[in-house]
C-alpha cells in the first residue's frame, strides 16, 4: 500500500482554488463589515431618533459689532436699479429696458443718494430702493466722472433713511478692519468684512483724463452690483466708495477699490449746489506726449508748461510757456513739485491740484535755463 509523500506540495490547481477561496471569504467579510451599519439600521426598529440642540454661548465681541454695525448702516444704504429708453427700429415704439444695478447710500436728510458715475452712466432712469422696501424714482443732481461719483435725488416725505456718518480716510491705515454694504449681483443688502489692503493706489480716468488717486485697496469682497456702496470703518462711518475690482474674471479676487471719503467730501458738495465739479486749476495749458518729448530732449522729470493764459493766475505769477523762434523751441518754466511732492508727469500735477481748493495758494517749485525758484500761486476755477 502507498502512502502519499507528506513532503509533497499540492498541485497547482489546488493551489489557486485555495487562494481563490481564502481571497474570497476575505472580500465577503470586509464587504459584510461595510454595510453592517446599513444591515443593522433596516433589521432594527425605524424610530426617529430625537437629537437635542445644543446650547450656543454668548457670540463673540466682534460678532455683536459685526452684527451691530450692519444693523445700523443698513437703512442708509439703497439699491440702484436702472433702465435705458430704445426705439424698436420697426415700430418706431420707444421702450425702457433694464440696464443694470448698484448701490448706493444716503448723504442727507433732502434725500440726496451718492452712488457710482459708472452706475448711471448711460442710463435715461433710474429707481432707488430703501431698506424699508420704499422705491423712488431718482433724478441726476450732478456728476463727476473724473472721480467716479454721481449724485441722486429722490423726493422723501416722512420718514426719511437715515443719512450714513462720515468719516475720514486721511488716517487710515493698513490692516483696519473695513465693511462693504451692498447688492452684488442683485443680492440686496449683503455684507463682506475684510481690510485696508493698501493706501493711495491710483487708477486711470476715463478716456484718457486725470488718473483717480488715493484709492483705498481692501479685500472686502466687492463684485458687480457692490459699485457705488459705502466702504465703513468699525465704527460704522463712511470711508470710501466701492468703486472698481481688480478681476480677470470680473468677480471678486481679494483685490478692490473704493474713492476715499475726503474726496468724497471734497466733490459732492458741488455737485449738490452747482451740478458739476469745477476743477482747481494753474491757469496753464499741458499736454502728456509733448511733455515727454521736452523731457527727452532736455533730460529730467517734471511737467513743462505749453502755453499761460493771459490774465490767469499762472499769468499774475510770471510763470511763462514754451516759445517758438526761428533758431527752435525755446522750453519755459518746467514744474518740479508742488508743496514740496515731486512732480513726474501730466497726471501727477493734476491729480496734485486736485487735492486742492478753488481759491487756496500752492507753492511751486519750477525750472527754466537752468535755475530754479518758487512760485505761489492761487488757484483759479478750471475748465
Amino acid at each position: 500500500m502507498a502512502y502519499p509523500d507528506p513532503y509533497q506540495r499540492p498541485a497547482p490547481d489546488h493551489f489557486v482554488r485555495r487562494w481563490l477561496f481564502i481571497t474570497a471569504c476575505i472580500a465577503a467579510l470586509m464587504l459584510l463589515w461595510q454595510f453592517l451599519p446599513a444591515i443593522e439600521a433596516w433589521f432594527s426598529p425605524r424610530e426617529a431618533a430625537e437629537r437635542t440642540v445644543t446650547a450656543r454661548g454668548d457670540l463673540a465681541a466682534d460678532e455683536k459689532a459685526t452684527i451691530e454695525l450692519f444693523e445700523k448702516s443698513r437703512a442708509s444704504v439703497v439699491y440702484i436699479t436702472t433702465a435705458q429708453l430704445v426705439r424698436d427700429v420697426w415700430t418706431r415704439n420707444v421702450f425702457s429696458v433694464p440696464r443694470g444695478t448698484g448701490s448706493g447710500f444716503i448723504w442727507d436728510d433732502a434725500g440726496h443718494v451718492v452712488t457710482n458715475f459708472h452706475v448711471i452712466q448711460g442710463a435715461s432712469e433710474a429707481t432707488v430702493k430703501l431698506a424699508d422696501g420704499r422705491d423712488y424714482q431718482a433724478a441726476l443732481v450732478g456728476a463727476s466722472p473724473a472721480h467716479d461719483i454721481a449724485v441722486l435725488k429722490i423726493g422723501v416725505g416722512f420718514k426719511r433713511p437715515p443719512a450714513v456718518p462720515v468719516g475720514t480716510s486721511a488716517d487710515l491705515k493698513v490692516g483696519q478692519k473695513v465693511f462693504a454694504i451692498g447688492n452684488p449681483f442683485g443680492l440686496d443688502w449683503t455684507l463682506t468684512t475684510g481690510i485696508v489692503s493698501a493706501l493711495d493706489r491710483s487708477l486711470p480716468g476715463e478716456a484718457g483724463g486725470p488718473a483717480i488717486d488715493h484709492l483705498i485697496q481692501t479685500d472686502a469682497a466687492i463684485n458687480p452690483g457692490n459699485s457705488g456702496g459705502p466702504l465703513l470703518d468699525s465704527a460704522g462711518r463712511l470711508i470710501g466708495i466701492n468703486t472698481a475690482i481688480y478681476s480677470p474674471s470680473g468677480a471678486s479676487a481679494g483685490i478692490g477699490f473704493a474713492v476715499p471719503v475726503d474726496t468724497v467730501m471734497r466733490v459732492v458738495p458741488q455737485l449738490i449746489k452747482t451740478g458739476k465739479y469745477i476743477r482747481p486749476a494753474l491757469g496753464i495749458e499741458v499736454d502728456e506726449q509733448l511733455n515727454q518729448r521736452l523731457l527727452a530732449l532736455t533730460g529730467g522729470k517734471g511737467v513743462f508748461v505749453l502755453r499761460v493764459t493771459p490774465g490767469s493766475a499762472a499769468h499774475k505769477a510770471g510763470l511763462a510757456g514754451v516759445e517758438i523762434t526761428p533758431q527752435g523751441i525755446v522750453p519755459g518754466d518746467r514744474i518740479v513739485r508742488i508743496d514740496g511732492t515731486a512732480i513726474d508727469d501730466v497726471a501727477k500735477l493734476l491729480a496734485r491740484l486736485d487735492d486742492r481748493k478753488v481759491g487756496d495758494v500752492v507753492v511751486l517749485s519750477v525750472e527754466r535755463a537752468g535755475k530754479s525758484r518758487e512760485v505761489r500761486v492761487e488757484l483759479q476755477p478750471g475748465n
